[in-house]
């Protein structure tokens, strides 16, 4: 699932394409919206909260919210008219087309239409955005801490806490941090500074199309432990382990290196 970044991300080249431009042509394909149709509207904005997509359209004189969300296998990509399209048509859920423009939302996980005035229904109950406006660092420990038994790799990664972590981050700052996945979030030692990092990793990514935590950006160097299980340590040579945490619905691939963070 793509990390708070890749999502901000996303949402600054929707806005750049369409924001501002009334749209010719809106396509859902999707069962529940077959019908609607927006053509005519203005966008004027899309804004990502956590890891949704919000893109604020207005149509005879009614403010509407698109709601949409990547999951595993989404993505947003924009085209001239005509382009051909980098992925099978079939993929496609939601085309909006400017005159200039052309948006198609592929393998959506979520894809809503809301009266702006319900848009909190659908993020209201996430934790502070790591590259929102209004991201409040004591606010993102204090809700870590409601559950001060939960592991801080399950707990990093709840959407409710704070909004952006995804299980790269979630790996990479646990290793960063010295602890355990398994660590108990009341037994970090410095939970605060763990977040500040997180907040400092993003930032540092938003801007640049490839993740890197380790400060080397070659293909291969970008990260500490993430997805290099059975490989040495990049800081002290032991192999790293993985792990399957969570119900098999929703279970996560845990990365850790044992020697760097011993589990107490």
């Amino acid at each position: 699932m793509p990390e708070g970044d890749t999502v901000w991300r996303t949402a600054r080249a929707l806005d750049r394409a369409l924001a501002g431009h009334a749209l010719t042509l809106t396509d859902f394909r999707v069962p529940s919206l077959a019908t609607a149709d927006l053509a005519g509207g203005v966008v004027r904005q899309t804004v990502s909260r956590g890891k949704h997509l919000l893109t604020h359209i207005d149509h005879d004189h009614l403010a509407w919210t698109l709601h949409t969300h990547l999951k595993m296998e989404g993505a947003w990509q924009t085209y001239q008219p005509g382009q051909r399209w980098r992925r099978p048509e079939h993929q496609a859920r939601v085309v909006l087309e400017t005159p200039d423009r052309q948006a198609v939302g592929f393998s959506l996980g979520i894809v809503e239409l809301l009266p702006r005035s319900e848009e909190q229904r659908v993020v209201g109950h996430l934790g502070p955005d790591l590259l929102g406006p209004d991201w409040d660092e004591h606010e993102a420990v204090r809700r870590l801490l409601r559950v001060p038994d939960r592991a801080i790799h399950e707990a990093l990664l709840d959407q409710t806490n704070l909004a952006g972590i995804g299980n790269m981050y979630a790996a990479e700052l646990c290793f960063t941090s010295g602890v355990h996945p398994a660590t108990s979030v009341a037994a970090v030692p410095d939970l605060p500074r763990l977040v500040r990092r997180a907040h400092v990793m993003l930032d540092h990514n938003k801007d640049r199309d490839v993740q890197a935590t380790t400060g080397d950006l070659r293909q291969g160097q970008r990260h500490w432990v993430y997805r290099r299980d059975h490989q040495p340590c990049r800081r002290c040579g032991t192999t790293v382990e993985v792990a399957l945490q969570g119900e098999p619905a929703t279970e996560r691939a845990v990365y850790w290196c044992p020697r760097c963070q011993p589990q107490r």
